[in-house]
């Protein structure tokens, strides 16, 4: 969740030729326009013979399986035998076999689920799918209510949050909710529960739910939270108390005044603070960040106010805007969580892998410099610029999108929404960004200078 610059997308432990590859491609591309397998071709046409199907594969409907860079020069193009757009006929296909149910397998399903969110985090698709969208949608939907295999499932609701993230309907959100909080509640697999918990999330905040319902919703997971995960029947599961405080954190990035919520999330959030799952602590870490962060706003040009409500960094503010005043507490016992953060940041028992180790002392040490300095976000540094001599404060953090245009993450707001959307887009969130104003209009970019 923390490195920006890790893989998008999961590597197939079997490959094939990039020769072979090509004459397989070819070979869908031929099929464009023929009908989807029929029952006849079943079993061994939706699966691998040779053993157990992975959820890091995608299979075509013909038995061969593709390796994920198999699946990406198709999307990419990158041989010179593909056609361009051979990536909108696969992408034709998947919808044909989503749709048409009656003549699928569970394991044919899960497939072209899985190759048709791939497509779709990888290419923004907007205008192939919304003439399909009265159908797709129902289908996708069909898949995740019968629950009929943990891959067919996961697949399903992979689908639909790359679908919403794609399409912007200002109706999803009505059309899903009560289905994908069945599943949390009621799915027996884990990864079902973390999986629709996150595209719940995302279909409050891209599919049209008003602030009010996504202040229920976050109530909502702040009950997983609060309970370990026991009121979704997923007691002490740690990736599912994670996703519910990631999914929290995105929706509380659009809520304009965080006070009253901030009020009764911030104890469960601290207590997470103890847990024995680095991904709860930083995810609990981060939304206490972000609250302070958001506990603090931009003085009114014609505001007055005294020395006592102005943040003690008012000094930097002429670097770094406008100043920001306090317009709330949230934590009357910050004294014992800067104490608890700075553990955080320095934790060396042997019980926690090296890995989570590193990852919790870069995290918290941002965290805690944002609780005792809420106009600083991550990665801020005070190490001073020898030409200009002032701090470098804020925006270390940048992710590139092309030559001329990077985001900036200098805020915890701004990081939540990014981490929210490389889940649900994984490697494609550049070309989104670039191209899908759903995804640019969440966070501003800069233009890079060029020498």
């Amino acid at each position: 969740m923390h490195d920006l610059r890790r893989q998008a997308l999961l590597e197939s432990g079997k490959t094939v030729s990039r020769k072979a590859r090509s004459r397989q491609a070819s070979a869908v591309s031929s099929k464009a326009n023929s009908k989807v397998n029929s029952p006849a071709q079943s079993r061994a046409t939706s699966r691998n013979p040779s053993g157990q199907v992975s959820d890091d594969e995608d299979y075509l409907s013909d038995g061969t399986a593709w390796s994920t860079n198999s699946i990406d020069e198709i999307l990419n193009g990158e041989d010179v035998d593909l056609p361009v757009d051979a990536w909108k006929t696969e992408l034709s296909n998947r919808i044909e076999h989503i749709i048409d149910r009656k003549r699928t397998s569970t394991d044919g399903r899960a497939e072209s689920l899985n190759i048709f969110a791939h497509i779709l985090m990888a290419k923004y698709a907007k205008d192939d799918i919304e003439s399909h969208e009265s159908e797709l949608l129902p289908a996708i939907m069909r898949s995740i209510k019968t629950d009929t295999t943990e891959r067919e499932t996961v697949a399903a609701i992979k689908a639909l949050t790359a679908f919403i993230v794609t399409i912007e309907s200002g109706d999803v959100y009505d059309d899903v909710t009560d289905l994908l909080k069945r599943m949390i509640n009621n799915a027996d697999s884990v990864k079902t529960k973390v999986s629709a918990i996150h595209g719940l999330g995302i279909a409050a905040f891209f599919g049209g739910a008003s602030e009010e319902e996504m202040e229920n919703i976050m109530s909502y997971y702040l009950e997983i939270v609060e309970s370990d995960g026991l009121s979704v029947e997923a007691h002490d599961e740690g990736p599912v108390v994670t996703a519910a405080l990631e999914a929290w954190g995105l929706l509380a990035t659009e809520i304009d005044d965080l006070e009253e919520t901030t009020e009764a999330a911030i104890e469960a959030f601290v207590d997470q603070l103890d847990s024995s799952d680095a991904g709860v602590q930083i995810a609990a870490g981060e939304n206490i960040a972000l609250m302070y962060e958001k506990s603090h706003t931009p003085q009114e040009d014609d505001e007055e106010v005294s020395d006592g409500g102005i943040d003690s960094d008012s000094d930097e503010a002429p670097l770094h805007g406008p100043r920001m005043i306090k317009r709330y507490t949230v934590y009357r016992r910050q004294d014992q969580l800067l104490h608890k953060l700075d553990d955080l940041a320095t934790v060396s028992t042997r019980s926690i892998s090296k890995k989570d180790r590193k990852t919790l002392h870069s995290s918290f040490a941002d965290i805690r410099n944002s609780v005792e300095r809420p106009t600083r976000g991550p990665k801020y540094s005070t190490a001073l610029d020898q030409e200009t001599g002032r701090v470098y404060g804020g925006g270390r953090m940048k992710v590139k999108i092309n030559r001329s245009v990077e985001v900036r993450i200098d805020k915890w707001w701004k990081l939540l929404r990014l981490n929210a959307l490389r889940r649900a887009l994984q490697g494609g969130f550049p070309t989104h960004y670039d191209e899908n104003e759903a995804v640019s209009r969440c966070l501003p970019f800069s233009m890079s200078s060029r020498r």
